[in-house]
């Protein structure tokens, strides 16, 4: 199987869509040897800020002189994305590789009568476990795909922490409809006596976590007060003091935008000292300088200067708000271009009352997917907002069209799915 074969191979078991459950990955990874029973896991669950976490968290322990897997979903140009050792992508020729394996055993099973086929988020975490454990890396970040308690990453039985970074409402129709049940999903992750960091949030979350933990005599890292100072933040970074409970640290800096970002590192230093509580070696020079070199692509990223062009993947209410609190805290004085895309499951009503009033101009585009909200509707929700508004459904002519209706003095905000910042960014980086 070459590469293009794994690929192919991939994009037809989509069709299966999802179906949450562990019993296939259960017997799949059983069939495989269970290779993620011999990898040093920190397993990462949350609604908002997974990526962000891992990248903070997988820079510290490579300045550390560790040897980091990272397996991140979804991806925005190439599936290599999702898999990553000290922030080098997988090659071709292995990908191809490790699919050729997972689905040999897949179609034994499935021949077999054991087990119907794996889903393709299945497959790709199976391809995961088994690539990191070849690799032999010392900790492996595995980000949760959806929810935690059957999600299939949570196949893993000891991972050495678990971290649940910000929980908010989306996914409902998998995870329930307040914060509570969707805390109880992602808390499913917790294992027994196994530590969990919980990123500073509601007591309805708090609460929830905090009962999961005690009936798995779990040790709760956690705390209201943060205690964070922020000394300076600009778009060139952000520089932080923080101190609580747990830790003091001076002058931190941060590259990655937005307030958010801010409790998103306290949360990641949390899990820095459960980390070393727990027999690891992280030392303060790596944590300052992990930091200073965390990026994660699509998200409050800058791309191109004259005009400034963000990219940013938010996609839920959540990540839309902090989204519009970052436009008002950088780019207060200046006109913004926003250029926007969604699909018709999201709350997309919202996230246009919260993005419209800080725009100037406005491009309207479509996702390539199916479950896109097309130009038509879109055009038909805003139009209750006093913002003149261009159409342009071919997402290259929509980029290009954005960027000539900006001044190079101002902005351009790219906003709304993940599919639509994903072409974006080929456009971008071409």
């Amino acid at each position: 199987m070459n590469y293009s074969d794994a690929l192919k191979y991939i994009e037809s078991i989509y069709s299966l869509g999802s179906d949450l459950g562990l019993e296939r990955v259960q017997v799949l990874m059983e069939k495989m040897g269970n290779p993620q029973e011999r990898i040093k896991i920190i397993h990462v669950a949350g609604t908002n800020g997974k990526g962000s976490c891992c990248s903070m968290l997988s820079n510290i322990l490579i300045e550390q002189g560790y040897k980091v897997g990272v397996y991140t979903s979804p991806h925005l140009e190439e599936y290599n994305e999702r898999y990553t050792i000290n922030n080098v992508r997988i090659q071709n020729d292995e990908l191809a590789k490790q699919v050729s394996i997972v689905k040999a055993s897949c179609d034994e099973l499935v021949a077999e009568g054991r087990i119907t086929q794996p889903t393709v988020f299945e497959v790709i975490t199976a391809i995961a476990f088994n690539y990191f454990a070849e690799q032999n890396v010392d900790y492996l970040l595995l980000e949760v795909g959806l929810g935690g308690r059957f999600d299939a990453t949570n196949v893993i039985h000891k991972p050495i922490l678990s971290i649940i970074t910000s929980i908010s409402m989306d996914h409902m129709e998998f995870l329930g409809h307040n914060l509570s049940s969707i805390a109880f999903e992602k808390g499913g992750i917790i294992k027994e006596n196994c530590p969990v960091v919980l990123y500073s949030q509601c007591d309805e979350v708090y609460e929830t976590i905090k009962k999961i933990t005690e009936e798995r005599n779990a040790k709760l890292y956690f705390t209201k007060e943060q205690g964070i100072n922020v000394v300076r933040q600009d778009i060139a970074g952000t520089v932080f003091d923080i101190e609580n409970q747990y830790l003091t640290y001076k002058e931190i800096k941060l590259g990655l935008l937005g307030d958010h970002q801010i409790n998103n590192a306290a949360t990641v230093l949390l899990a820095c000292k459960a980390l070393n509580d727990n027999g690891a070696k992280i030392d303060d020079e790596s944590i300052f300088a992990g930091f200073e070199k965390a990026r994660w692509c699509g998200r409050m990223e800058i791309v191109q200067k004259e005009p400034m062009v963000i990219l940013d993947g938010a996609h839920n209410i959540d990540g839309i708000h902090m989204l519009a609190e970052s436009l008002e805290r950088y780019f207060s004085d200046k006109k913004i271009t926003l250029l926007i895309g969604i699909l018709g499951d999201k709350e997309y009503d919202k996230m246009i009352e919260m993005l419209l009033p800080l725009a100037s101009k406005i491009v309207l585009t479509e996702p390539n997917n199916s479950r896109k909200w097309d130009v038509d509707a879109l055009t038909e929700t805003i139009s209750n907002f006093k913002v003149e508004t261009f159409r342009e459904k071919d997402i290259e002519k929509a980029y290009d069209l954005a960027k000539s209706i900006t001044a190079k003095e101002d902005v351009l905000c790219c906003a709304g799915s993940l599919y639509l910042i994903g072409e974006l960014y080929k456009l971008a980086r071409r």
